[in-house]
């Protein structure tokens, strides 16, 4: 079982969650647990990213002194005590408070891993985990690098390749480079393709009623027609036809409205 407890008042950007949860589920597996804790006003603010993830929202106690850390904790020790007890635990905090818990975690057999900002990551608590998952713009420019130099080191490889195979061989490795560049192609385009009001009003048909609807419903029936990507803001593609779609509130929006001509 694989374990992801977000502290929303560390970890608070929606978008460096969606990013968290993909990069997890590529590389651990299906995450079974997943639960936000933070304020009010922060759980608020992703809002949409836990209902596009199912994530469960817990909600703070409002006191003098911040609860979040202690309420995650407890929820920790809770899963580890159960039985079966998780293989992986992820903390989505770069917040030093956690590292008693996660010595304790660990020393129970829990492979246990850290999500967090760079700029956020406690430099005491980076050894305390079996492996740091760092999400956000610097993380994303660090990958850009990374699959940027790729082709250089693999360049060697394939020269040396092309050295050994006979002429004979050359014609087919290029037919199949034509293929993967039109697909490619074909690929982009399909990306780049608009989505229209006929089809965003046919994947979600209570629009039509005029009525007020919640975003998060509309949303997901459009992930479903596959009219947009998971990861996708919503409401810029609302925001595209401003004569027909009302968005409300005007902050962080959770309504939407289809305004028939």
């Amino acid at each position: 079982m694989i374990v992801f407890l977000i502290d929303a008042d560390n970890l608070s950007s929606a978008a460096w969650i969606e990013e968290a949860c993909s990069s997890l589920e590529a590389a651990e597996g299906s995450l079974a647990v997943r639960r936000a804790y933070g304020s009010a006003e922060n759980l608020k603010g992703l809002a949409q990213t836990m209902l596009t993830w199912a994530i469960r929202p817990f909600v703070n106690l409002s006191l003098t002194k911040n609860t979040t850390d202690v309420a995650l904790a407890v929820d920790a020790m809770e899963l580890a005590c159960q039985l079966p007890k998780p293989t992986v635990i992820a903390i989505g905090s770069g917040d030093a408070d956690f590292v008693p818990l996660v010595v304790r975690l660990r020393e129970r057999g829990i492979r246990m891993i850290c999500v967090s900002e760079r700029t956020k990551m406690a430099s005491e608590a980076v050894h305390a985990y079996d492996s740091v998952l760092f999400v956000g713009r610097e993380a994303v420019k660090e990958r850009a690098k990374e699959e940027a130099r790729a082709p250089a080191r693999k360049t060697p490889v394939k020269r040396s390749a092309a050295k050994k195979a006979s002429d004979t061989t050359a014609p087919e490795p290029l037919a199949k480079k034509v293929t993967e560049k039109k697909k490619s192609a074909s690929a982009k385009s399909a990306e780049k393709a608009e989505v229209t009001l006929e089809q965003i009003l046919q994947a979600a048909p209570a629009l039509k009623t005029g009525q007020v609807q919640p975003l998060g419903d509309i949303v997901m029936q459009l992930h479903h027609a596959k009219l947009i990507g998971r990861n996708a803001a919503s409401t810029k593609l609302f925001k595209k036809f401003p004569g027909q779609f009302e968005l409300t509130p005007e902050k962080q929006p959770n309504q939407l409205r289809y305004k028939s001509s």
